[in-house]
């Protein structure tokens, strides 16, 4: 696995979460829920990545 893609999903996942945060007083709510929600998940799966990258340091 290419750990440059990774990487930069990585950082895509938590930026858009951090983006979700900081901007909840100014998108509507129905909006605001449903990035909510994909953010939840994009940044699980950035976690999930994390781990998986760490238990298959070793093996090459």
């Amino acid at each position: 696995m290419d750990p440059t893609s990774t990487i930069i999903f990585i950082i895509a996942a938590f930026s858009l979460g951090a983006i979700v945060i900081l901007k909840r007083d100014s998108m509507r709510p129905g909006m605001r829920r449903g990035l909510a929600m994909i953010s939840i998940a994009f940044i699980a799966f950035a976690f999930f990545l994390i781990v998986y990258a760490f238990f298959t340091m070793g093996a090459a």
